[in-house]
């Protein structure tokens, strides 16, 4: 195989171990995607490798790519994302996949770090109690996508009402607010978890603004689409492009 010099580098710090059988039986597929995914693309901008690893673990979760999870992982953990870390991502993930899609890279991730000598369970980064988490959890929606959300908790047909108190208690409270992750790498993973499991638009586009708003800019987000566009390939990432570039839109008007 003709693998670049900078796709070797690349995978001599990321990876350990013996060569993956793919090299054995597809060869000429490996050397194309190695010298694509871990030279061209790894090399096309100025992302951190830690930065750029969190957002491939959270777009593997979104496209349900639990093989490739696995190999990804030991790689994250090599190139700087913490054991805490990688557990809030896939803790979060739960609010945008759901645990039915989630439970199966919960346990990769314990394998992975028990297999690594890490005593589980980590420590706790909960910041919140039952009695404050709507309110602690609407004002975190409040801090990332403006003053618009103030009462959101309490808004809505009485019908549904439940699922935006739940929407600000559960997802914004139960995750946003633990310590593990900041607010911009919290709103960062979930633009990658909606990009990369598709039919999410609108809520794409909502985060893509959230993720500017707090500091994510246009260019950060174009960075993290390319990073993650060997995992979730072209359809994806396009569609993810056209809600950043309509984000911009709604924050500058």
């Amino acid at each position: 195989m003709n693998i670049t010099d900078s796709a070797k580098k690349y995978c001599g710090a990321a990876f350990s171990g013996d060569a993956p059988g793919l090299c054995k039986t597809d060869p000429e597929f490996v050397e194309r995607f190695a010298n694509f995914a871990y030279d061209e693309v790894v090399n096309s901008d100025d992302l951190d490798s830690r930065t750029r690893m969190m957002a491939i673990l959270a777009a593997l979760l979104g496209c349900q790519g639990i093989d490739e999870f696995k190999v990804m992982l030991p790689a994250a953990l090599n190139l700087g994302v913490t054991p805490v870390e990688a557990k809030e991502i896939v803790y979060q993930a739960a609010a945008y996949l759901g645990i039915g899609r989630v439970l199966p890279f919960l346990s990769a991730v314990n394998d992975v770090l028990k297999a690594r000598g890490v005593t589980l369970p980590l420590e706790g980064q909960a910041t919140t109690t039952i009695k404050d988490r709507v309110e602690k959890g609407e004002q975190t929606q409040v801090d990332i996508f403006g003053d618009g959300m103030k009462g959101f908790s309490k808004s809505g047909p009485e019908e549904s009402r439940h699922i935006n108190r739940w929407l600000s208690g559960n997802c914004f409270r139960d995750y946003y607010t633990r310590t593990g992750l900041d607010y911009k790498q919290r709103e960062m993973i979930t633009f990658c978890f909606l990009a990369a499991q598709g039919g999410c638009e609108p809520q794409l586009t909502s985060h893509a603004a959230g993720n500017m708003r707090i500091g994510n800019d246009k260019a950060f987000l174009i960075k993290i689409i390319s990073q993650c566009l060997p995992y979730i390939g072209y359809p994806r990432s396009l569609n993810a492009l056209r809600c950043v570039n309509q984000a911009e839109e709604q924050v500058n008007k």
